[in-house]
Parts: structure tokens; sequence; C-alpha cells
């Protein structure tokens, strides 16, 4: 790691408990600090991160660190080695095995990283549109539990009051789950033999895709090393699953909100950075030149409408998300003011466009959720193909005509 900056090692042992993983995974240079010169220690030296080993007589001296590091930017992570009370802010734990600690912080730089990169792209006239009304990145998040035994229904409520949660009850389920939508998290609770999860923690690791994503295993010890680095192995109640897990799921969140706005950067504010759908403006250009373009050169245009009822901003968002990464790379959409997602099927009819919306509706309907946790968020879908004298203009108006709009199956 030569091109790192320096990483501070926080703990009253001097050296760190935890330095010798640090110098077997040629992690360097780091800096020893106690607890009353952290502070100090981080003020002069401008870290790329942070290790601590914080107890519960720490936790006044932590706060204050983590606050510090959360105002930075760009990000500086805080990782607590074996915490023994609730970590404050962006702070992401490690218990038990110290040799995830190297993984793990690795991948924290990547991050870090990747929020440099944003913050370098960002210029005086996209500035305001990517830096305002950035909530906490648990807004957005939306995890998996797996699982079906007693302890699905306390882990489902003690996650559901922070984030969006998807149930699979099987391990079938879980992969289906896993390749149809984006998820910040993974939570695997009781009902699997040691074999069954050991066979789901080995797929997860050897595919890129995965090995990054925060995986909570809740029952039984998964031994084994695995090419995870946010992998835990959590024993206790629901709210202290949640209490160790929340942390690495934000910050998985917030590495998913870093690439949807690099990608909107990118395109010159084409792509909605919230969604990863084309902004509305963009869409109503890109949809004025599909019209034009397919009534001068000969082709089909379909186009279909899904909208849910009464469900919040942050639900809508997942769902153009979910439309986002299943719609063909040849297809536009956008979400509309009032809720709805439109996505435009270039050189398509309308009967093979109602066979890909509903698809696209089955996948919402089984991996959305809403703010309540029985809520069905079955999307209506409407479907029209482009006639001949039509206008962007006037395909708009019938996709949004609600009188012939219908259930999709």
């Amino acid at each position: 790691m030569s091109d790192q900056a320096t990483i501070v090692a926080v703990s009253h042992q001097q050296p760190a408990p935890f330095a010798t993983a640090l110098a077997n995974g040629n992690i360097f240079p780091v800096v020893d600090a106690t607890w009353d010169n952290a502070l100090d220690a981080v003020a002069q030296m401008q870290p790329a991160a942070v290790v601590a080993a914080a107890g519960a007589a720490d936790l006044p001296a932590f706060e204050k660190l983590a606050d510090k590091l959360g105002a930075r930017q760009p990000y500086i992570p805080l990782i607590a080695v074996d915490p023994i009370a609730d970590l404050p802010g962006h702070a992401i734990p490690l218990t038990g095995d110290l040799g995830r600690l190297v993984a793990r912080l690795r991948n924290a730089l990547r991050i870090r990283a990747l929020h440099a990169t944003v913050l370098r792209r960002l210029t005086a006239d996209n500035l305001h549109s990517f830096t305002t009304n950035a909530p906490d990145p648990l807004d957005d998040a939306t995890i998996m539990l797996v699982g079906r035994g007693g302890s699905h229904a306390s882990l489902s409520v003690a996650f559901g009051e922070r984030v969006s949660v998807v149930g699979a009850l099987s391990i079938e389920a879980a992969a289906k789950h896993l390749n149809a939508r984006d998820l910040d998290g993974v939570v695997i609770g009781e009902g699997f033999t040691p074999r069954v999860v050991d066979a789901f923690l080995t797929v997860l690791a050897e595919d890129p895709r995965f090995r990054s994503l925060p995986v909570i295993v809740t029952a039984g010890d998964a031994a084994q090393a695995y090419d995870l680095p946010n992998l835990e192995t959590i024993a206790g109640d629901a709210d202290q699953i949640a209490q160790v897990a929340l942390p690495l799921i934000r910050q998985r969140a917030f590495e998913a909100r870093l690439d949807r706005t690099l990608r909107a950067i990118e395109s010159d504010g084409l792509i909605d950075a919230a969604t990863g759908l084309l902004t509305l403006e963009a869409f109503d250009r890109d949809l004025a030149t599909a019209v034009y373009h397919t009534q001068t050169r000969g082709g089909g245009l379909s186009a279909a409408r899904f909208t849910f009822k009464d469900i919040p901003l942050r639900a809508q968002r997942d769902a153009a998300r979910i439309v986002s990464r299943l719609m063909r790379k040849t297809d536009f959409g956008t979400l509309r003011a009032d809720g709805s997602v439109v996505v435009v099927f270039a050189e398509t009819d309308p009967r093979n466009a109602h066979m890909i919306a509903r698809r696209l509706s089955a996948v919402m309907k089984h991996t959305m959720h809403g703010p309540k946790r029985d809520a069905r968020n079955d999307p209506r879908v409407k479907v029209i193909g482009m006639m001949p004298d039509d206008s962007a203009k006037s395909l708009l108006v019938r996709l949004h005509d609600t009188t012939t709009q219908r259930a999709a199956s």
C-alpha cells in the first residue's frame, strides 16, 4: 500500500494489539497513538484511515474522534477492533478474527478512493446538484434477510426500523434476489445446515459482484476463511446483531451512492444519481429523438409506465434502481414527478414490450419494499406502442391515460 497516506493506530497498548496484523498485510506507514493524543495525531498526520481498539471507558474519546473524522472529506474510515460499546456515526466494527482486518481496511480505503474521485470530478457547474440533500446512506439501503427460523421475525423488525428488508426463505430465493437487484448487505439467520451456509458463503466469495457485501451470519459459526472482508459472525439478540451490522451496511450504501454519482457526473448530468435512470430533461430529449428516428427510419417503439399505490420517495427510487439494473442497454427510462417509472423500449413492438414489462413487474413485486413490513407494492403497468402520427408529447399523454391501465401479472 505504498501510495496510501498514513494509518493511525489508536490503543492503550503500545504497540497496538492489532499492529502485527497490519504489518503482516504490508500496511504502512502506521503511526501509533494513545487515546490521550489521538485527536492530535489525526490533526497532524491527515490519515487515510484510523484503526482503534475501543472499550466502554474510551467511548467519550471515541465519539470525539468519530465526529472529527466524520466531518472530513474525502471519507476517512474508522475501524473499531472488538468494540464493547455502541459505535457512533460511521465507525466500522471488527469483531473476533484479526485476520480480516487488512481486507476490511483495504475495502474501506477503496471506498475512500472512490469518494476522492467523485470530489475531484465535481465542478462549479455540478457541485450543487451532487452535494446537496445528502441524507444518511442507510435511508437508501436495502438488505436481504435469509432464513426461516424463529429469529426471522425479530431480525426483520430490528433491521426494518432502519433499512428496507427483502426476505428469502431459501438459498435459491436468495440467489435470485442477488442477481435481480442491488443489495447493501446479507443477513443469514437460522434454518440452514452448516454445509448450506458454507456453500452460500463460498459462492459470495467467488463472485466479485458480492465479495465486498456485508455478510452477517447469526447462527452457527463461519469458521472457515472466506474472501469476504465484511463477513461477521454475531451471536446475540436481534438488536445486538443490527448494532454491529448497520455500520457495515451504511458503508456499502455509501459506496453505491458514490457509484451512481460518478456515473451521473460522467454522463454530464444526464443520469439521475438517485435512481440510475435518466433525468427528466434527458429522458424527454431522448424520447423526442427516438420518436423522430422511428418515424423516419421505420421500426418499432414501445413504452411502459409502472405506477404504485401510496409509496414514499424512498420506495419510488428503489423501484427505479431495480429497473435501471434490469432493463436492456438499448432501452431508457426515468422516474417521473408523480412517482411512476416510465421505460421506453427501442426497436420493440407492443407484444414483446408487454413480455419485458411483465418480467420487470414481477421482480419489483417480489423485491421492493415500502415503509410497512407487510405492505404489498404490486406495480401496475401500462404498455403502449407508437402510432404513425405520434409525437413524443402524444405518446406520453396516452401512456399517462389511466382509463386503460391494467394490473401487471
